[in-house]
C-alpha cells in the first residue's frame, strides 16, 4: 500500500491581502522544475516536439551567438596568432568536446547533462558537494552568458552610426535596461519559442556568411594582406614550432568557442525521437540530439575559423583594443566597413537580437538548473522551486557583475571561460568515469586524455585569467552557505513524500489497532536476536509503563543515502526470533519515523504511541549527526518533526522516552 504525503508549503498565509496576492502570483505554477517557462523549459508530455534541426537553432542562440563577440576576443589576445590558435580550438571541439558530450546524450538522454552523470558516480555527500561546486561554475557561465550577451549587445546598439548621441558613454544603463527586459519577460511568462529561435538563426548565420564571404573574397582579391600576415607571423615567431607551441598555449583564452555543448544537452527532450521511443530506451531522441550536437560544431568550426581569418587579416590591430571600434565586435566592424551601413545596421540589429536571446535562453537555462537539484538537495527554500523569484534573484546578480565590470565584453570573458571550461571538464570526467565503470578500457583511455587536455586548459585560463575562478568562487562559496542554512532550517520537515506498507505490515497494524492502539519501540538493529528485542520490550514495560497485554512493534529504520533530502518510505514486515519488526528505508530516522506514525494515524484510525531510549553524548554533536547522518537523537527531533507536521497536539501521535 502506497499513501503520498502531503506537506504545507512554507511561508504560505499571513500578511495583507496585498502582500498575499503578490506572494501567491510570484509562486504561482512553478512547482516543478521541470516545467518553467523559457526557451529552455522541460516539454509537458503534450507539448509538440521538434527535428533535431529545429531544436539545434534554439540551441544556437546560446552557441552561433558567440561569433557577435569571440572573433573580437580571439584577436584581442592571440593578435596575429589568433587564426592558427583558433584552428588549435577547432581541432579540440571536434576530437575532444564532440565526442564527450555526445556520449553525455547517450548516457543522460532527458536532458540532465554531465552535473547528473557525475552525481551517479559519486555517492553520498561526496557527491552532493562535487554537485554543489559545479552548479556554483554552472551559475558563473550562465550568469556571465546573460551580462556579456547583453554588455555585447550594447557595444553593437552604441557603436551603430544611428544610435542616438545621447546613448554615448552610457553602456552600463543601457546593459542594466536590456537585463530588466530580459527579468520582465520572464516575469510575464516565456513560451517555448522554438520559432523565433530558428528564425533568428538562420537570419544571424546568413548574415554572417555573407559578411565572411565578402571577407575572404577581398583577401583574396588583394593577396598581398596574406602575405603581410605570414611576415608578421614570421617576424614574431620565426620558428614554427616555437609557433605552434605559442598557439597552444594561447588557445585557452579562445575558449569562448567551446560553450554551446552542456545546452545542446539540456534542450534533448524537446528532440522528436522515433515512434517506437520510450522513456528508457529513446533511441531516436538520441539519435537527433547527438546530429545536432555534431552539426552545430561542424557550422561553428567553419564560422570561427574563417571569422577569424577575415577579422586578424582586414581589422587593424588597435580596433580591438578597448574602447576600439572592432572591440566586441569584429565581424559588425567588417559588416560597416566592408558592405555600408545599411548592411551593417540590420546586421547589428540581428546580432542584438541573438544576443539577446541568448541571455534569455541561459537565463532558462539556470530556472531548470538550480530547481532540478537544490530543493531536492532540502539545500534551497521551497520558493527556490519557483520561476519568478529565481529570476528577480538572477536578475539582481546580472546587475552587480554588470556593475562590477563596466558592461566590458573583455574583462568577463575570462569568468565566462573558466565557467565553460569547467563543466566541459567536469563532462570529460563523468564520461571517463563511466566508461571505466562499464569495462570499456580503450573508451575510458581515450575520454581520459581528452578529459587531461581540458584539465590543462581549465588551469591555463585560470592562472591566466583568476577572475573566472573568483568569480566561480563567489558563487560556490554562497550557494555552499545557502545550501547548509538550507538544510538547517529545513531539516524539521517531514521530508517523506510517501509511504509504501507490505501487507504482512497493514496486517499486524490491524491487529494491533484492535487492542485498542498501535504501540511501536524504536530500535537500532544491532545483532538482532531474540535477547535484543526482549531486553528492549522489558525496558520499554518496566521504564515506560507499558502494560504487559499491549502488543509491541518494534520498528528500524536504515539510512542508505543521509545526504538525499526527501523520498518515500518503504515499510517491511520481518518476524524475528517471535518478535515483530517493521523494517523501514528512509533518507533519516526521526522523520520516517514521524511520517509512519502519522500515517498509522490516518489509516488505522488510532494515535499511535512510539517508545525511545535517550541519546548519550553532546546535544549539538547529535544534532549534526542527525543533520548530516540522519541519526543523532533520534527521540527528541522525532517529536520536533511531529510538532511542526501536526499543529493539533490533540491529533499528534504519543511520544515517550526513558
Amino acid at each position: 500500500m502506497s499513501v503520498p504525503v502531503e506537506t504545507r508549503p512554507a511561508g504560505v498565509g499571513g500578511g495583507g491581502r496585498g502582500a498575499g496576492r503578490l506572494r501567491e502570483w510570484l509562486l504561482s505554477g512553478s512547482e516543478q522544475a521541470t516545467q518553467h517557462a523559457g526557451p529552455h523549459a522541460q516539454p509537458a508530455a503534450e507539448q509538440r516536439l521538434h527535428p533535431w534541426w529545429r531544436v539545434m537553432c534554439l540551441t544556437g542562440v546560446d552557441y552561433f551567438s558567440t561569433l557577435g563577440y569571440q572573433p573580437g576576443i580571439a584577436a584581442l589576445a592571440a593578435g596575429a596568432v589568433s587564426p592558427i590558435a583558433t584552428a588549435v580550438l577547432v581541432l579540440v571541439t571536434l576530437a575532444g568536446a564532440l565526442p564527450v558530450y555526445r556520449r553525455v546524450a547517450k548516457d543522460s538522454p532527458h536532458g540532465e547533462g554531465s552535473i547528473a552523470m557525475l552525481e551517479k558516480e559519486l555517492s553520498w555527500w561526496k557527491g552532493k558537494i562535487l554537485v554543489l561546486v559545479l552548479l556554483g561554475f554552472a551559475c558563473t557561465d550562465f550568469l556571465i552568458t546573460i551580462t556579456l550577451s547583453a554588455a555585447d549587445a550594447t557595444a553593437h546598439i552604441l557603436e551603430n552610426p544611428y544610435a542616438p548621441h545621447a546613448l554615448e558613454g552610457h553602456q552600463v544603463i543601457v546593459t542594466l535596461v536590456l537585463l530588466t527586459l530580459l527579468a520582465a519577460v520572464f516575469l510575464i511568462g516565456f513560451t517555448e519559442a522554438v520559432g523565433i529561435a530558428v528564425v533568428l538563426v538562420v537570419i544571424y548565420l546568413g548574415l554572417n556568411a555573407v559578411v565572411v564571404a565578402d571577407a575572404l573574397a577581398k583577401i583574396a582579391t588583394h593577396p598581398h594582406l596574406f602575405d603581410d600576415w605570414h611576415a608578421l607571423l614570421v617576424q614574431e615567431h620565426p620558428d614554427p614550432l616555437a609557433l605552434i607551441g605559442f598557439a597552444l598555449i594561447v588557445f585557452p583564452k579562445l575558449a569562448l568557442g567551446l560553450s554551446g555543448f552542456e545546452t545542446g544537452v539540456a534542450v534533448m527532450p524537446l528532440v522528436r525521437g522515433d515512434a517506437g521511443d520510450t522513456e528508457r530506451r529513446p533511441t531516436g531522441r538520441i539519435r537527433g540530439a547527438r546530429t545536432l550536437l555534431t552539426v552545430a560544431a561542424l557550422i561553428m568550426a567553419v564560422y570561427l575559423i574563417t571569422s577569424s581569418l577575415a577579422t586578424t587579416l582586414l581589422i587593424p590591430e588597435r580596433a580591438f583594443e578597448p574602447g576600439g571600434e572592432a572591440n566586441g565586435r569584429a565581424l559588425a566592424y567588417l559588416a560597416h566597413e566592408q558592405l555600408g551601413a545599411a548592411f551593417g545596421t540590420v546586421y547589428d540589429v540581428s546580432t542584438i537580437l541573438i544576443l539577446w536571446f541568448a541571455g534569455a535562453s541561459a537565463l532558462a537555462g539556470l530556472l531548470n538548473l538550480v530547481p532540478r537539484y537544490l530543493p531536492r538537495y532540502g539545500m534551497a527554500p521551497h520558493w527556490a522551486r519557483a520561476v519568478r523569484p529565481l529570476v528577480l534573484v538572477f536578475t539582481a546578480i546580472g546587475f552587480a557583475v554588470t556593475v562590477i565590470f563596466g558592461a566590458s565584453v573583455d574583462k568577463q570573458g575570462g569568468a565566462y571561460a573558466t565557467g565553460v571550461l569547467v563543466l566541459i571538464t567536469s563532462a570529460s570526467l563523468a564520461v571517463t568515469l563511466a566508461t571505466l565503470r562499464r569495462g570499456q578500457r580503450r573508451s575510458a583511455v581515450a575520454f581520459g586524455v581528452i578529459a587531461a587536455v581540458f584539465v590543462y586548459t581549465t588551469i591555463a585560463n585560470i592562472i591566466e585569467r583568476p577572475d573566472g575562478l573568483i568569480i566561480g568562487s563567489i558563487f560556490i562559496i554562497a550557494i555552499l552557505l545557502v545550501s547548509f542554512v538550507s538544510r538547517a532550517l529545513r531539516a524539521f520537515e517531514l521530508r517523506v513524500t510517501g509511504v509504501r506498507l507490505d501487507d504482512t505490515t497493514v496486517a499486524w497494524v490491524r491487529e494491533a489497532a484492535a487492542t485498542g492502539g498501535v504501540h511501536l519501540v524504536a530500535n537500532e538493529l544491532d545483532v538482532g536476536d531474540a535477547a535484543e528485542y526482549a531486553d528492549k520490550a522489558r525496558k520499554a514495560r518496566r521504564e515506560l509503563y507499558v502494560p504487559e497485554a499491549v502488543p509491541l512493534l518494534f520498528l528500524e529504520v536504515s539510512v542508505p543515502d543521509s545526504s538525499d533530502f526527501e523520498g518515500e518510505l518503504d515499510v517491511h514486515a520481518v518476524d524475528r526470533s517471535g518478535y515483530r519488526v517493521l523494517c523501514a528505508t528512509s533518507t533519516s530516522v526521526p522523520n520516517a519515523i514521524a511520517a509512519l506514525l502519522l500515517h498509522l494515524r490516518d489509516t488505522a484510525g488510532v494515535r499511535p504511541h512510539v517508545y525511545f531510549e535517550w541519546t548519550e553524548g553532546n546535544p549539538i554533536l547529535n544534532f549534526l549527526r542527525f543533520l548530516f547522518f540522519g541519526a543523532g537523537e533520534v527521540a527528541t527531533v522525532t517529536r520536533e518533526v511531529l510538532r511542526e507536521a501536526e499543529p493539533d497536539p490533540a491529533r499528534r501521535p504519543f511520544v515517550h522516552v526513558a
